[in-house]
Parts: structure tokens; C-alpha cells; sequence
């Protein structure tokens, strides 16, 4: 046994020699603390529909959501430090998203939000980020009108008045079409509609049919053969399922169909089966023949997924994107206010060219879209553009 006046005379130095050299910085402690704290993940929350009735939208958006996480984190992260996306379902329900955004927010202390898929779902998210000022991408477009007055969230994709002057575009100057007729869904169909309907005098069309359908309908069968009967020139289909598309062909609507980028989606066209054909996208990424600025992004998506990625996966891709420039320009720590400050300015995309300093909260204009055609379930960019 050591004798007591040793011990304590051992320890009092310890003490003594600890207290001198702190304050010179001469320990090896504090500088194995605060990198440990600089390698710390940055936590990223996603809300989006892997299931219901937009899975067609938001497994897409995972996938782009996914492959950035992986290839930002490869480049060396965010100052050091890697990001953290946090993906979470919210069945395409707005109840169910606003409580997976909230279990983000408070238990795993996310730096923003990205999503959610649905309109609906991002109003109801909105609200929650709003309240604290955390900052929110939004896969969607402007909704309700009361987003114009938050100051967080931003939008990666269109406003639907600008969908629909996109569908009027081509419908009138590349077809040469004034008499539309309309099959659309009660959701996301309908807020295209609202738009068309307000954007139809200064195209000089005319909607000889206006036919709507419940979201998750099974068979529209009846509303497609009202359409028809209305002998329209060309006829918009608006939904998020292939169902509208495939009775359309089964009940012989043999007109030219345009469709909103909402429907694009691989997992509704293959949906559509044999009737996949013919049918024109007013868009933005077409993965078998992409703009040079996209063809980076696509090569490393074939090579992630084995397949060509759409609008919905750049989508996820430019969110977490843009995300990850707020973070290295205001910092990892940075308030929330100062990283949404940080994403309130241009920024050009795989998706679009984008300004989130606009009205509409995400800058897009006609000059992004791109047009395609579905030629036996594959898509084929076209030639028209917009002025």
C-alpha cells in the first residue's frame, strides 16, 4: 500500500502541472473534443410519399435525395462534416406529415426540411417550419396563397399557373389547337385546372369538357367517354396515376393527349402498360436524351440505379443540393433565419434554373421546360421550345 503523504503529493502535482498547462494550451483534451465536434453529422429531414397515392412521386424523390446525401458526403461533406438525411413517409397524408416533420424538428433536430411531396402535405408541414423559421424545399409548387407570406420555404418545382401556361404553349402553338378537353383529378389535377382556366383567355382556348374524378380512382371510365363525345381538338389528362391515361385510349380517345409534368413519372407510365404512347410532357429532365448541364447527373444516376432518373428525382437532388450550399455559406451552426437568408438567391439546378428570391418562391420560368413525347413507354425529347 502507497503511503498516504506520497498519494496526495502525486495528485497535488498532477493538479498543479494541469492547472499551468491549460491555460497554454499544451493539453491534448480540448483539441480531441472539438474535432470530434467538427465531424459531428449535419441533421437533414425528409418528408415524402412512399406510399398512397404520390409513392409515384415521392420513391422517385428518395432516390435523388439518396444519391445527393451519398455524393456531397463523398466530396468531403459540409466544412468537414458529413449530412445526415433523416427520410421519413408520410403516406401521402397531410396529417401524417405534419407529425413526421414535427419528430424531425424536435427529437432529431434537423437543420431544414426537404419535401414533402403532395400539395396539401406541404401546407400542412409549412405551417410547423414557418412557426420556427426553419427552412423548408418544397417538392411541390406554390400552393395555398398564404405561402407567399413565409419567409422559409422555397419550392423546386413550378407554381401550377406556370404548368399550365406550359400545356397551353405547346397545345396551341406546336398543335395548333384551340378546343380542349379536360379528365383531372380531384387534387392535383384540379389546381391545374384552376390555372388553365386562368390562363385560357390569353391563348384563346376554348374547354368544350371539363370532366373531374376522385384521387385513387380505379376506373374514369365514364368521365374519359364524356370528353370524347365533346369531339375536342386535343385533351389534357391531369392526375397523379396512370388510370386516367388508360381508359382514355380504352374508351378510343384518339386525339393528341397532353399531360402536366405531375404524370410523368416512371412508375405511372408503366402503369399506363400498352397504353403508353404518344402522350406529350411539358418538363424538364428527359433522361434518355438530357441538356448538356443535366447529362452529369444522369450518368451517375444510371450508374446508382440502373435506370434514367425523371423530374422527381432531380428534384430530390437539387433540394438536398441546395440545402448543402445554405449550410457551407452560412455555416453548419447557423441560425435558421440565416440559412434560409443564405438560400434566398439564384441557383441553377439539374431540375431548372431557380430564384428564390421571387414572388413565387422559386423562380422558374418557361425557358426551363423541356417537351416530351412517350414512344412505347419511353420518352423522346422534342424539338419545341418555348420563346
Amino acid at each position: 500500500m502507497k503511503p498516504v503523504g506520497n498519494w496526495f503529493t502525486s495528485r497535488l502535482s498532477r493538479c498543479l502541472l494541469i492547472t499551468l498547462l491549460v491555460p497554454l494550451g499544451l493539453l491534448p483534451v480540448a483539441p480531441r473534443m472539438a474535432s470530434a465536434q467538427a465531424g459531428a453529422p449535419i441533421p437533414v429531414g425528409a418528408v415524402v410519399s412512399l406510399t398512397g397515392p404520390g409513392a409515384g412521386l415521392g420513391q422517385a424523390e428518395r432516390n435523388g435525395i439518396l444519391l445527393a446525401e451519398k455524393t456531397i458526403n463523398a466530396k468531403g461533406g459540409i466544412k468537414g462534416r458529413p449530412i445526415k438525411v433523416f427520410i421519413e413517409d408520410d403516406g401521402s397524408k397531410p396529417d401524417i406529415a405534419k407529425s413526421k416533420a414535427e419528430n424531425l424538428i424536435f427529437n432529431e433536430k434537423v437543420r431544414a426540411i426537404v419535401g414533402p411531396s403532395l400539395t396539401a402535405s406541404t401546407g400542412a408541414v409549412s405551417a410547423v417550419t414557418n412557426a420556427r423559421g426553419l427552412p423548408q424545399i418544397a417538392m411541390t409548387g406554390l400552393g395555398p396563397q398564404i405561402e407567399l407570406s413565409y419567409k422559409s420555404l422555397f419550392h423546386v418545382l413550378p407554381p401550377q399557373a406556370l404548368n399550365a401556361r406550359a400545356m397551353l404553349e405547346y397545345t396551341t402553338k406546336a398543335l395548333g389547337a384551340k378546343k380542349i378537353g379536360v379528365l383531372h383529378d380531384s387534387g392535383y389535377g384540379q389546381l391545374v385546372m384552376n390555372a388553365l382556366k386562368g390562363s385560357a383567355g390569353a391563348y384563346g382556348v376554348q374547354f368544350v369538357s371539363v370532366e373531374k374524378f376522385e384521387v385513387g380512382a380505379t376506373d374514369v371510365s365514364t368521365q374519359a367517354a364524356k370528353v370524347r363525345a365533346s369531339n375536342p381538338e386535343v385533351v389534357f389528362v391531369i392526375a397523379t396515376s396512370p388510370t386516367p391515361f388508360r381508359n382514355a385510349r380504352q374508351i378510343r380517345i384518339a386525339q393528341p393527349i397532353v399531360s402536366a409534368i405531375g404524370s410523368s413519372a416512371y412508375e405511372y407510365v408503366r402503369g399506363m402498360g400498352e397504353f403508353a404512347h404518344d402522350i406529350v410532357f411539358p418538363e424538364f429532365i428527359v433522361g434518355e436524351d438530357p441538356l448538356p448541364h443535366q447529362a452529369e447527373f444522369v450518368e451517375l444516376y444510371r450508374a446508382s440505379y440502373g435506370a434514367p432518373p425523371k423530374n422527381y428525382e432531380a428534384a430530390g437532388w437539387d433540394a438536398v443540393h441546395i440545402v448543402a450550399r445554405a449550410l457551407e455559406k452560412a455555416g453548419p451552426d447557423a441560425s435558421p433565419a440565416a440559412l434560409a437568408a443564405a438560400m434566398r438567391e439564384p441557383y441553377r439546378g439539374v431540375l431548372a434554373s431557380y430564384n428564390f428570391a421571387a414572388p413565387d418562391m422559386t423562380g422558374i420560368d418557361l425557358s426551363s421546360y423541356v417537351y416530351s413525347k412517350l414512344v412505347n413507354g419511353k420518352f423522346t425529347r422534342l424539338q419545341f421550345a418555348t420563346k
